[in-house]
């Protein structure tokens, strides 16, 4: 009877030693899971930061562009000239070419 006693009770010590190992595992990979978590919400929370601050940086231009403010008319025009004086060549039409 000593002899299965003792059978019995590293049979049980085995058996518990691998139910804590498996739950160490699954710990461990709950753990590494929450870690994942935070730093994919840190990604997208930076994400749609930088989407939110696009957008709201081109609703200001678009409303500035429309704008009737002197200062706004004033730097279209100055604009125009500029897209004007860039088209423009460089050389009179009759001039030599450059070689």
């Amino acid at each position: 009877m000593k002899k299965q006693d003792k059978s019995r009770k590293w049979m049980w010590m085995v058996l518990a030693t691998v139910v804590l190992l498996q739950a160490y595992f699954v710990w461990e990979l709950l753990a590494v899971f929450a870690l994942f978590a935070v730093g994919f919400a840190a990604m997208a929370t930076v994400v749609g930061t930088l989407y939110m601050l696009h957008r709201s940086w081109a609703v200001a231009v678009e409303r500035a562009a429309d704008s009737k403010h002197p200062v706004m008319v004033a730097a279209r025009q100055r604009m125009d000239l500029i897209e004007d004086a860039a088209r423009r060549p460089f050389r009179r039409p009759g001039s030599a070419h450059a070689r």
